[in-house]
């Protein structure tokens, strides 16, 4: 069984930072690309942040130059780096990973269970 599991969430002000990790466990041949989504209030899943395999990073528009993605790879763990937080940064954000079980598998996306942040004025 493979688990992702997210800390690092909680409460700041607007204007400061955050430091969310994910960790993978269990039983696994190779984690390709990782990376972070956020879902706010009636809102769609979005991605925030990927990083593959190599280290290349993707970043969507709303959080570039805010956000960091990195990965320690002996770790099996992602992090996302979050500065200068807004209001509209408030939301649910979620791991995810590509993993490949066996040498002989197919790989499969894998989900955390989430990580609350709140951004407040």
């Amino acid at each position: 069984q493979v688990q992702l599991v997210e800390s690092g969430g909680g409460l700041v002000q607007a204007g400061g930072s955050l430091r969310l990790s994910c960790a993978a466990s269990g039983s696994f041949f190779r984690i390709n690309a990782m990376g972070w989504y956020r879902q706010a209030p009636g809102k769609q899943r979005e991605l925030v942040a990927t990083i593959d395999s190599g280290g290349s990073t993707n970043y969507a528009d709303s959080v570039k130059g805010r956000f960091t993605i990195s990965r320690d790879n002996a770790k099996n763990t992602v992090y996302l780096q979050m500065n200068s937080l807004k209001l509209e940064d408030t939301a649910v954000y979620y791991c995810n990973a590509d993993i490949r079980r066996t040498l002989a598998a197919w790989s499969s996306g894998y989900w955390g269970q989430g990580t609350q942040v709140t951004v407040s004025s």
